[in-house]
Order: C-alpha cells, then sequence, then structure tokens
C-alpha cells in the first residue's frame, strides 16, 4: 500500500463540479492499493497517517502530528501510484489491485481510518473520474510504503 501525504491548508475533491469532500487544515492523502495489500498495510498506512509528525510546533519544527493540531484529512483512491514506468512510454499497472478487491480494500480502509479521533475525515469516490484541488502548506509532501521501499 502506498500513501502521497500532502500537509494542505485546505483541499477538495469535485466529480462533475460537485464538491464530494472537503477539509480545511490538515492532510491530503492519495492511497495506492497494490494486488497483495492486507490488512497490515492498511494499519501501518494508517498509524502513520495518525501519528506521523509534520506539523509545526511553536518555534515552526515539524513536531506535532494531525491529532496534535486538530486537523482534517482528505482521502482518495489513486491506483495510478503503482503505476511502473521503467519501460517503454506508457505506464503499466499490474501491481494495482483487481478493480473488485481494490474496491472492497478501500472500504476497509476507510472504515478502519474513521474509526481514528481525527476531527473530520472526507473521501473521494472509488473509480470516479475526480478533480482534485490542493493547497499545500509550506510545501510538505511525503510518500509512504507499506513495504517501507521509501
Amino acid at each position: 500500500m502506498r500513501a502521497v501525504i500532502q500537509r494542505v491548508s485546505s483541499s477538495e475533491v469535485r466529480i462533475n463540479n460537485e464538491s464530494v469532500g472537503k477539509i480545511a487544515h490538515g492532510l491530503n492523502v492519495l492511497l495506492g492499493i497494490k494486488d497483495d495489500d492486507t490488512e497490515v498495510d492498511m494499519d501501518y498506512i494508517i498509524n502513520k497517517l495518525v501519528n506521523l509528525r509534520i506539523f509545526e510546533d511553536a518555534d515552526g519544527k515539524m513536531n506535532r502530528s494531525i491529532l496534535d493540531v486538530d486537523g482534517e484529512l482528505l482521502l482518495i483512491s489513486q491506483f495510478t501510484l503503482y503505476g511502473d514506468c521503467r519501460k517503454g512510454r506508457r505506464p503499466g499497472f499490474t501491481r494495482s489491485g483487481p478493480v473488485d478487491q481494490a474496491e472492497k480494500k478501500y472500504a476497509i480502509f476507510v472504515d478502519k481510518l474513521k474509526s481514528q479521533p481525527i476531527k473530520k475525515i472526507e473521501t473521494g469516490v472509488f473509480q470516479a473520474e475526480m478533480e482534485v484541488s490542493i493547497v499545500n502548506d509550506g510545501p510538505v509532501t511525503l510518500l509512504l510504503d507499506s513495504e517501507k521501499n521509501f
């Protein structure tokens, strides 16, 4: 499982010009699900999201988590995070989870995430064509991989 985490001042996801998820200060998270991801992978990513200290404290150091700053979170499924661009000119997506399995895993991930004490959690719509607006704060952008590849 992979996640691109961005510390944001605000973020919104729209489908057909209609807002389906919107947050203020917090995290925008793009989530990629791999074919063999398990709940262990989900728990690893969720634990990191909740506890990662990427918000500034009074001294300007990244020392506070989303919980510490009472932040919000917008989660968006992103199968292209497993796109393989090493060969040719078109990315391959053989590592991305099959749609039906990935959708079930995404739903489980969302339920697990919503059990966390985060102020507000919004999501995009799985497999929808979405427009995402992100006001990156910092900018701060980090990558997570449950296999710890980076």
